[in-house]
């Protein structure tokens, strides 16, 4: 049979189990530690009431109450106000702690509602190297500075199976295709562009179109884009009747470039990856040819980081004058 406590429970266990509910015990009542606080801050229940801007009666009958949920005097009563008992120096310690803590747990709360902390998990389709993506997030990050932002490279099908079970916030792909259980909005558009060695002979040619590729060997990666690349290859050089060759490489995005440098074959590109400035290759654009790029999410994400990147690219994306 287990032993009976008839001691009475010491303060910071009371506080403990006000705060997380034991039993029959109620929840904690906040205002009855401030008032506990600001009536052992002052000394008095008519000073503490002043500062409070509430009736003198309301303090003393709040602190009763704490006083027999406790099962100790918190207060020394006399005529001149009140001083703490040693039960009630030892509450105040672990009532201000508690309300600290909770008062910090606020703060941070309102913090990332307004989306000044927290994080947003991003999956990417383009390069970061220059364009609008590198825009909007360059922007949002001088925004919300203390917002974290995960980029995640990945395929279009990869990103919108992880933005429908909320492992990505949001996600910028190629095309504008409409995607089961997201939302979708178009933002912008890049030309493509060839990749060559600096010194090929189409490097310099006026204008650029695919009849001029056809008899061209093309490297793409084993990776994203590279199965997107391939496909887009096959299709456009398809128009113009051949076959084209195409080998693919298991190395990343920007390894893919140094590859074309040294003469392993040629690769496409968006826009965006322009920015970045590869030794002894060149970057040409293909006339007529515009990706479409937009960004999807799930209407099941209340991350309130994520929303404020969204009106962000709405607003980015907007036409000069637009509405």
């Amino acid at each position: 049979m287990p032993a009976i406590r008839n001691d009475p429970p010491s303060p910071d266990d009371a506080l403990s189990n006000m705060v997380a509910g034991n039993g029959s015990r109620s929840t904690v009542r906040l205002h009855q530690l401030r008032y506990f606080i600001a009536a052992a801050d002052y000394g008095s229940f008519r000073k503490a009431a002043a500062a409070l801007a509430i009736q003198e009666s309301s303090i003393s009958r709040r602190i009763r109450d704490l006083e027999d949920e406790l099962g100790a005097s918190l207060f020394v009563r006399y005529s001149g106000g009140v001083r703490l008992t040693v039960a009630g120096q030892e509450f105040l310690r672990s009532a201000r702690h508690a309300l600290r803590q909770i008062d910090i747990g606020v703060t941070k709360v309102a913090a990332v509602g307004r989306a000044e902390q927290g994080l947003i998990k991003v999956g990417i389709f383009s390069s970061l190297a220059s364009g609008f993506l590198f825009d909007l997030l360059r922007t949002y990050g001088q925004r919300h500075p203390n917002v974290k932002i995960d980029i995640i490279d990945g395929s279009p099908p990869e990103h919108v199976a992880a933005v429908r079970n909320l492992n990505l916030d949001v996600a910028f792909i190629t095309g504008m295709p409409a995607w089961d259980g997201c939302e979708a909005e178009h933002l912008w558009c890049e030309n493509v562009f060839l990749v060559l060695p600096a010194d090929h002979p189409l490097a310099n040619k006026p204008d650029l179109g695919w009849a001029d590729l056809a008899s061209e060997r093309f490297i793409v990666t084993d990776g994203a884009p590279g199965l997107e690349i391939h496909e887009y290859l096959v299709a456009r050089l398809a128009d113009v009747g051949r076959k084209v060759e195409i080998q693919t490489q298991q190395v990343g995005r920007d390894n893919i470039l140094s590859l074309v440098a040294v003469g392993q074959g040629l690769t496409l590109t968006s826009e965006a990856t322009t920015g970045a400035k590869f030794p002894r290759i060149t970057y040409r654009k293909i006339e007529g040819e515009v990706l479409p790029f937009s960004m999807i999410w799930s209407d099941r994400n209340d991350n309130p980081a994520c929303r404020r990147l969204l009106s962000l690219a709405r607003l980015m994306a907007r036409p000069a004058g637009g509405k």
